[in-house]
Formats: structure tokens, C-alpha cells, sequence
């Protein structure tokens, strides 16, 4: 049940189980459910840290890493997001794209210190939740 060895190397696609098990069917199954238990546990946590401090996209896409060493369909996506990204990074690095957001970025911050600004004006260094009016 060879399902993707051919001489490309990294551009297979199928399992990367060991061939002793491969071999047996009931292994292979088992093996096949502690890396998707495995890999669920990493992306979970990674689910986790998006809100909360820590590389929260980074451990989703280290959970898709180990899903793609046995699943096809977590190949596929692991391919389409690298691909994704790579067209992001080229786009970022265009000279006009680079301008745009440095302006774009500039006014947020213009945007957020005039905000800043008209509260420390009206309140004075107090917190939002000490107003008394």
C-alpha cells in the first residue's frame, strides 16, 4: 500500500510511515490515530494562543506539519498556505505596496495619538474605568 513513493522526495504525497508499518494494516490505522491525536493536540494549542501570549499561528501550522506527515489533504493545505504566503511575501516587497502601508501605518498612528491626546485633554491620566464625569 505504497501511496506516494516516487523519486520527487518532498513532492509526494501519502503517508511517511515507517515501512514495517505500512505493512500491517491495524499498525498502520493506529498509527495513523496517534498522529492525528498528536497533531489535534498541537493545533488545539495553538487555537489556545491566538488570544493569549504565545506563537499562536506558528503551533497551528507546526500541528498541520504533523498531520502532513501521514494525510494528504493536510499536505495540500500545508502546500497551498506555503504558496500563500511566499505570493504574500513578494507582494509586501513591492516598492508600492511598501509605501502604501507605511503611509497607512502612519496614519493609524497619527489617527491614535490624536485620540490619546483628546482623552488625556479631557480626563487628564485617569483610567476609563475611574471617570466620574
Amino acid at each position: 500500500m505504497d501511496t506516494g513513493s516516487d523519486e520527487r522526495g518532498a513532492a509526494t504525497l501519502g503517508s511517511r510511515a515507517p515501512a514495517f508499518i505500512k505493512a500491517s494494516r491495524p499498525l498502520h490505522l493506529s498509527w495513523q490515530v496517534g498522529v492525528f491525536v498528536v497533531g489535534l493536540a498541537v493545533v488545539a494549542a495553538g487555537v489556545v494562543m491566538l488570544p493569549l501570549p504565545g506563537p499562536g499561528w506558528l503551533v497551528i501550522f507546526g500541528g498541520m506539519a504533523i498531520w502532513a506527515t501521514e494525510f494528504v489533504w493536510a499536505q495540500l493545505v500545508l502546500r497551498w498556505t506555503k504558496r500563500k504566503v511566499t505570493e504574500a511575501a513578494q507582494k509586501a516587497l513591492d516598492p508600492k505596496v511598501r509605501r502604501r502601508n507605511i503611509i497607512l501605518t502612519a496614519v493609524g498612528v497619527v489617527i491614535a495619538a490624536v485620540l490619546v491626546g483628546g482623552y488625556v485633554w479631557r480626563f487628564g491620566f485617569v483610567l476609563p474605568w475611574n471617570i466620574t464625569s
